[in-house]
C-alpha cells in the first residue's frame, strides 16, 4: 500500500489542477460574456444618443413673423380671466412708442388643433390645466429655433398666478429668440461698409439697405429708406463718465442727447435740429451689452421748431478699455405708421455690436 501512495497523490494533484483549469476557463467565459454585454449596452446608449442628435438635426425651420406669439390654450380659458392675464403681460404696450402697440401679436391655438404645422411656430406659450404645477422653457422641441414657455396648474387661480410669475423670463426668452432670428435674416444681404469698424473699432450686423449717409470726426450717420419714412442709426462716442450713475442721469442724458442733435442732426432750416421730446421723459434701464455695462434709453425725439417726431432707442456702452462711452442710437420717422417692428429691427442691429479691437483706430 505504501508503494502505491505516490501514484495516488500524483492523481489527486492532477485532478485538482484540472479543476483549477476548469474554474479558470469558466471565469474567462463569464468575463467574456460580461464584456460582450457591457459593449452591447454602450452601443445601445450611443445609438440612442445619436438618434437624439439626428432628431434635433432634422428638425424643420420654425415659422412666424417677428414679434408674434402662438398661445396654445383652450377656447374657454382664452376668452376668460386666464386669457385676460396673458394679454395683460404679453400684449402690454411697448415702452417708448408714440401710441400703444403690443409687445407681441398674439395668435390663439386650441389644444386639439396643436399638431402638424401649428407646432412649428418660433415662439409658443403653452397654457393648460394639469394636476401638478409645472413651468419652464423648452428649446427646439418641434422646430428650430424654437422656444416654448410652459404654464401648467390645476385651476384658473393657480394658472393666473403662474402666468404672472413666469412672464418676465418668458418674454425675455421670446424676444432674444426673435433678435437672433432677425440677425440671421440680415445675413441674406449684408451691409459690408467698413466705416464703423475703421472709425470706432466695432462691427454691426445690418442689412445692405442701410447706407452710410454722413461721416464726421466723431459721428457716423447710417440711413434706410422705408415706404413711408426713414430709419436712422447714429454711432458716436463720449468721455467715459459723461452720464452719472445717480438720479440725475435722466437730465444728464437729455442734455447730452440734445447737444448731439444740435451739432450733428440739423433740420431743413436754421434753428431746426433733433432734440429729446419734452412731453415724455425717456425710459432708462441698466443692461449688459457685448459683455460691457450699458445704459439703455427708450424715448421720443422731435425736431426743434418743426413738426417732425418719432421713437428712438439708445445704448451707451461703458468701454473702459478705450476710455470712452460708445453710443449706438436708432430712430424711426414714419408718420401715421406702426413703429414697433421698425424699432425692433434697429434693436436687433444695435445689439449685434462686437468690439473688433481693444484700441480705438487712429
Amino acid at each position: 500500500m505504501t508503494h502505491n501512495a505516490p501514484a495516488r497523490y500524483k492523481a489527486d494533484r492532477m485532478l485538482k489542477n484540472d479543476r483549477k483549469k476548469d474554474h479558470a476557463g469558466k471565469g474567462l467565459q463569464r468575463h467574456g460574456l460580461f464584456t460582450v454585454l457591457l459593449a452591447g449596452i454602450l452601443l445601445v446608449f450611443a445609438s440612442c444618443q445619436e438618434n437624439k442628435k439626428d432628431k434635433k438635426s432634422y428638425l424643420p425651420e420654425s415659422v412666424g413673423a417677428i414679434n408674434s406669439l402662438a398661445v396654445v390654450i383652450d377656447n374657454e380659458m382664452w376668452k376668460g380671466e386666464v386669457g385676460d392675464e396673458i394679454r395683460e403681460y404679453y400684449a402690454a404696450p411697448v415702452d417708448g412708442l408714440p401710441w400703444e402697440e403690443p409687445v407681441f401679436t398674439l395668435h390663439q391655438i386650441p389644444l386639439p388643433v396643436f399638431k402638424g404645422s401649428t407646432t412649428k411656430s418660433r415662439n409658443i406659450l403653452f397654457v393648460q390645466r394639469d394636476s401638478a404645477v409645472n413651468s419652464g422653457i423648452k428649446t427646439d422641441t418641434y422646430a428650430r429655433p424654437q422656444k416654448i414657455g410652459i404654464v401648467r396648474a390645476p385651476d384658473n387661480g393657480s394658472l393666473i398666478d403662474l402666468i404672472g410669475k413666469t412672464s418676465e423670463q418668458y418674454i425675455q426668452e421670446f424676444k432674444d429668440n426673435d433678435i437672433r432670428e432677425n440677425q440671421k435674416r440680415f445675413h441674406t444681404a449684408l451691409n459690408k461698409e467698413p466705416y464703423v469698424q475703421q472709425k470706432f473699432g466695432i462691427s454691426l450686423t445690418m442689412p445692405s439697405v442701410y447706407k452710410t449717409s454722413k461721416q464726421e470726426d466723431n459721428f457716423i450717420w447710417i440711413e434706410r429708406v422705408i415706404p413711408k419714412g426713414t430709419m436712422h442709426i447714429f454711432v458716436y462716442e463720449l468721455p467715459l463718465n459723461s452720464i452719472p450713475g445717480d438720479s440725475s442721469r435722466v437730465d444728464a442724458f437729455i442734455k447730452m442727447h440734445d447737444s448731439i442733435g444740435k451739432k450733428y442732426v440739423p433740420g431743413r432750416e436754421e434753428g431746426m435740429y433733433m432734440i429729446t421730446q419734452k412731453a415724455y421723459a425717456p425710459y432708462i434701464f441698466d443692461i449688459t451689452l457685448a459683455k460691457k455695462p450699458t445704459i439703455e434709453v427708450k424715448g421720443m425725439w422731435e425736431m426743434k421748431n418743426f413738426a417732425m417726431a418719432g421713437p428712438f432707442l439708445c445704448y451707451l456702452i461703458r468701454d473702459e478699455e478705450n476710455d470712452r462711452l460708445l453710443v449706438l442710437e436708432g430712430l424711426t420717422f414714419a408718420p401715421s405708421e406702426d413703429k414697433r417692428d421698425y424699432m425692433f429691427e434697429l434693436e436687433s442691429i444695435l445689439k449685434s455690436v462686437k468690439f473688433t479691437s481693444e484700441k480705438k483706430p487712429e
